[in-house]
Formats: C-alpha cells, sequence, structure tokens
C-alpha cells in the first residue's frame, strides 16, 4: 500500500488484508509502539516523525526483514507504509528474493493535498494506547479512548503545518519509489483515495483481478 500520509493506507490494509487472510505490516505501527514502549529504536524514530521527516532507513530495515521471515508470512502478506524511499525498494527486493517470492502489485492511493490536511489534523489518537479514535467517538459531548477510556490528542505530526513538510518529503522522497516500480515492470495500481471506505475497497479489488 503507498500514498500520502492520511491516505487511507491503514483503513484500507486492514480491509485487504483480513479479505485476503494475510498479515499486515505497518511500519508506521511498530515504530510507534516501540516509541511507547521506550526502546531505543522508537526513541531515535520519535524525533524524526515529530518533525515530519521520514524515520531513516537503518532504522526500520531490521523489523522488516523480521517480519518477512516469521511464520506468519509464509502465505503471504500486505506492507503498509513501507518502502518509503527508492533505497529502501531496493532492500526491499532483496527481502522479498531471500523468502523466494515476488511482490504482486502496489496500490497507490491518489488523494488531493488539501483532503490530507484536513484528515490529518482532525483526527485524535489516546495518549495511554495510541487508538486512533472513530469520527463518531469524536463527535460525542466527552469523547475518550474508545478501548481505554483514555485522553485524545492531536498527534505532533499531525498538526497542520507538521503535514505540510511530510507531504512535501513525500513528494520528494517517496513519489520517485513509484516511478521506480514502474519502470521496474511491476504492477502498480493508481487508486482514487475518496469516498465511502467501501467504494475505495472495490476499486482496489477491480484493479487487483
Amino acid at each position: 500500500m503507498m500514498g500520502p500520509p492520511g491516505a487511507g493506507k491503514g483503513t484500507q490494509g486492514e480491509l485487504l488484508a483480513s479479505r485476503f487472510n494475510v498479515p499486515r505490516y505497518a511500519t508506521g505501527d511498530i515504530l510507534r509502539a516501540a516509541d511507547r514502549e521506550g526502546t531505543e529504536l522508537g526513541q531515535a524514530a520519535r524525533k524524526y516523525m515529530d518533525a515530519g521527516e521520514l524515520v531513516p532507513d537503518e532504522l526500520i530495515i531490521e523489523l522488516v526483514g523480521e517480519a518477512l521471515g516469521a511464520p506468519a508470512a509464509m502465505d503471504g502478506y500486505l506492507l503498509d507504509g513501507f518502502p518509503r524511499t527508492v533505497a529502501q525498494a531496493v532492500r526491499l527486493e532483496a527481502l522479498v528474493r531471500n523468502t523466494g517470492r515476488d511482490l504482486d502489485a502496489v496500490v497507490n492511493l491518489v488523494v488531493s493535498d488539501d483532503e490530507i490536511v484536513r484528515r490529518l489534523s482532525s483526527r485524535r489518537v489516546c495518549s495511554d494506547c495510541g487508538t486512533l479514535a472513530p469520527t463518531e467517538t469524536l463527535r460525542t459531548e466527552c469523547p475518550e479512548c474508545p478501548a481505554c477510556g483514555g485522553e485524545l490528542i492531536t498527534r505532533p505530526d499531525d498538526r497542520p503545518e507538521t503535514v505540510r513538510r511530510r507531504l512535501e518529503v513525500y513528494r520528494e522522497q517517496t513519489e520517485p519509489v513509484l516511478a521506480w516500480y514502474r519502470e521496474s515492470g511491476m504492477k502498480v495500481l493508481d487508486i482514487r483515495g475518496t469516498g465511502d471506505v467501501e467504494c475505495v475497497q472495490v476499486r482496489i479489488l477491480a484493479g487487483l483481478v
């Protein structure tokens, strides 16, 4: 799954992973979990995420390699948020080759910058467990985390000015990955990422046929 931050990769990725009964590996979730747990990797990654910058390759390649080599990935998997640079794509190709498999397709969600800023700056996460609050929770009189009752906050990397910077970084470092895959002959699906979640999923499934 590819696309700018806030394009819906997580939501659509979860639906696809469930439909095909494969694990979904989201490096962003892994890194935030490491941050909450106070690991060395999490602390190193936090300064980059707070500034809207990409986490350096060396901090995440090892995590991805471990995931792809796990028994849960033997029958396939879905990658969400990785690779984010051409260098990562090259490293991923080697990792996949070592497992004796090939990647099937790249799903690229296309959403305008203004819509991305609106989506991310309005979302809230739990300060305790990191759960993303659904829209209906935010509409209640006293919104709290539906998972643990914790306080809902705006992540530093979801502030409008940081989102704009994240989009700049995406254009500079991640969009070239799409060109790299196209040049290599990979099946790249450009899917409009606006509208109902179900409609976007139908577009993706139609493209994968």
